[in-house]
């Protein structure tokens, strides 16, 4: 994995001076700590920060195709470079190193913008094809790797810029930071800002299983700048799934499909580790990469210091098993509340989950251990129906079944009332559900979320809004979902959001990478999706059983108590750490008055519910609700604090704890230099 950053003149051919290259990759060193590349060409700039994972000699960025008209910089694994390799050769091109990079200026030629659906891996790609004058930005399908993009005339020149990360792209000095309220407002609907916007005004997200095309004209015209989905999720229609009957066939050969995913994730040319929490899904990934190996990959655990959340002995089960030795990371609250700052510079967002902490000091051992990749199970619960609002769900179907579906309605309108929603807020959650294409089990954990926006927002806040509809930004086809079962639905939802916006971001790429440690993920390779779309949801959550095709897999690798323990939800317990704690930053953040410097919340109604939080220890949901709610204010505060406005607390801002410098000497270099040739 890698960092990768570029500017480009949209109309005129300005030089991009390497000063400003360099400091914006070098905000993302971390990224990168083995080695940078810089691209120039008259009105381009393209950066790279190198972690030296496949070709460890040879790979330096950027790379070409034989003439150097087509040039890249990559952030990311090609899984089947290999193959790809052997028929770019066949075909007449000249490949010279062993890096997966160099096959995708050769894919280029070959393949134009068709390449990336051809790709089984997990990349963020920038590529220059000079004579055409195209520049193209690319995303693997499911939003492993974070790409971002803003256009900018601050200078009077019209610039793009991207970068894999939100910091290179604001350490130009041309960008100034501002919020984007609906960033903001995924926060508190998602727990997660997947895009197509980001909390930054002006700076986008890149959306997975899509790729921008930047063409530019002759000198002082207008570029042309357009977005293409080369993928996207699917599944059969309702009843049309493939059932499978023989159940010992579709056993095996989903043992086969995950078996070949792991494999492919243990090409490298550095050591690969693995996560370890107990669970069945990162434990079948250890067993099976143990068997490929030949031994146990070294394997890393967060003990959680709550015995009701730690898994050190579930893991430790497995250890055992499979004769590993694992090393355990411990986490508790003080780990958390030192780190927590740091762990939002590290995502640029608002994080209200606080086991993202526990990850960003898992990822930090593993780079202290000397291991630059590490194994996960995450996507098997997004694929798998894995979450325990899918058994909700289950049970609400069946009643409503009985009922001819009055049950169901009458229990969510009095779910909201419990919660404490006032008329408006139960507005907004029924005039956003068709834009989720049907109920669906994951709309009703997003209900039990957007609920706090009207507990917590201010009435500015709210009025900015409007009739924003944070589902649409996502939608499917309608006519397609609804015709989709609503287990399925809710997959694509879970494809679509939690995935790329919390689990391979908040808990993934962003604090991974923070510490210069690669995520690899077998149940998100392309052959794993494919089989599991076109699935019965039956064999995704029988009855009561979630995950149920991977625990009949996970019998065969791993003692039956753990592959049939129930799923445990990894958190950290959210209100410990802030909200009884009363440490100063959080009493100055929650002020009445950076609430109203911020103005996205009423501090008439933060108090209040702060000092009612308390009481309600005994109900499970409306403390959860509460809690979620409480954290995320805190995290938007902090984050505003840190990126946005430095004055709301006794904290330093992102460029102190970044290193990276304020008002740079070339800020203006657009109006300053001259035209250039290329360097």
């Amino acid at each position: 994995m890698c960092g990768i950053f570029g500017i480009i003149d949209l109309k005129g051919r300005r030089s991009v001076p390497l000063s400003v290259l360099k400091r914006s990759a070098d905000a993302m060193q971390h990224r990168g700590p083995d080695e940078d590349g810089y691209l120039q060409r008259p009105g381009v700039g393209f950066a790279s920060r190198r972690l030296s994972i496949v070709g460890l000699a040879d790979g330096q960025q950027p790379m070409f195709n034989e003439d150097k008209s087509v040039s890249v910089v990559f952030n990311g694994e090609i899984y089947d470079h290999d193959d790809w390799r052997r028929d770019l050769t066949a075909h007449g091109h000249t490949l010279k190193t062993h890096c997966d990079t160099e096959i995708l200026p050769h894919m280029w030629e070959a393949h134009g913008e068709d390449m990336f659906e051809k790709l089984n891996g997990q990349f963020a790609v920038a590529l220059f094809d000079e004579r055409k004058q195209q520049f193209i930005l690319a995303r693997d399908r499911f939003g492993i790797c974070p790409l971002y993009w803003t256009r900018t005339t601050r200078f009077g020149n019209d610039w793009l810029i991207f970068g894999s990360e939100i910091k290179t792209l604001l350490a130009t000095g041309m960008i100034e930071p501002k919020p984007d309220r609906r960033g903001i407002d995924a926060v508190f609907n998602f727990l997660a800002v997947a895009g197509p916007f980001s909390c930054f005004d002006g700076i986008n997200i890149l959306q997975p299983g899509t790729f921008l095309k930047i063409s530019r004209g002759r000198q002082g015209d207008a570029a042309a700048i357009s977005e293409h989905a080369y993928w996207t999720m699917d599944f059969p229609d309702k009843g049309k799934e493939a059932r499978g009957q023989d159940e010992k066939a579709l056993v095996n050969e989903f043992e086969s499909v995950l078996y070949g995913a792991v494999k492919r994730r243990l090409r490298a040319d550095v050591p690969v580790a693995s996560y370890l929490s107990g669970g069945v899904d990162s434990s079948t990934v250890v067993a099976m990469a143990s068997d490929i190996l030949g031994a146990p990959p070294a394997t890393f655990t967060v003990k959680i210091r709550d015995p009701k959340l730690d898994e050190t002995e579930q893991a430790a089960v497995i250890s055992r098993h499979l004769k590993a030795d694992p090393t355990i990371v411990p986490c508790g609250s003080e780990e958390i509340v030192s780190n927590y700052q740091r762990l939002l510079v590290a995502t640029e967002a608002p994080v209200t989950d606080t086991s993202c902490t526990a990850l960003m000091l898992l990822a930090g051992k593993v780079h202290e251990k000397g291991f630059k990749v590490a194994l996960t199970g995450e996507g098997s619960d997004e694929w798998f129906a894995g979450y325990p609002w899918y058994k909700i769900d289950r049970v609400l179907e069946w009643l409503g079944a009985i009922s001819g579906g009055t049950i169901d309605a009458a229990i969510r309108r009095r779910f909201f009332t419990w919660l404490g929603c006032n008329k408006d807020a139960v507005a907004y959650l029924d005039r956003c559900a068709p834009s989720a294409g049907g109920a669906h089990p994951f709309q009703r954990f997003y209900d039990l979320l957007g609920a706090s926006r009207f507990r917590f927002y201010s009435g500015d806040m709210l009025g900015e809004l409007g009739d924003h509809d944070p589902y649409a930004d996502f939608a499917p086809d309608l006519g397609r979902a609804e015709r989709w079962h609503p287990i399925n639905r809710a997959i694509y939802w879970a494809g679509r959001i939690h995935l790329p916006g919390q689990l391979l971001s908040l808990k993934g790429d962003r604090i991974a990478m923070s510490q210069s440690v690669e995520m690899r993920y077998p149940f998100l390779d392309n052959n794993v999706f494919d089989f599991v779309a076109g699935l019965d949801p039956s064999w995704k959550i029988k009855g009561l059983r979630e995950k149920y095709l991977v625990r009949r897999v996970a019998e065969k690798w791993l003692p039956k108590s753990v592959a049939w323990r129930p799923k445990g939800m990894f958190r950290a317990p959210l209100d410990g750490f802030f909200l009884q704690q009363r440490l100063p930053y959080v009493d100055e953040l929650l002020s009445e008055a950076s609430l109203k410097k911020t103005g996205y919340f009423d501090p008439e109604a933060v108090a209040l519910w702060r000092t009612k939080y308390t009481e309600l220890s005994s109900h499970f949901y409306q403390r959860s609700s509460m809690e979620l709610g409480l954290v995320a204010v805190l995290a938007t505060q902090l984050w505003h604090q840190t990126f946005i406005d430095s004055s709301l607390a006794n904290l330093p801002d992102w460029h102190t704890l970044a290193g990276v410098e304020r008002n740079p000497r070339d800020l203006a270099f657009a109006e300053q230099l001259p035209e250039a040739a290329a360097v």
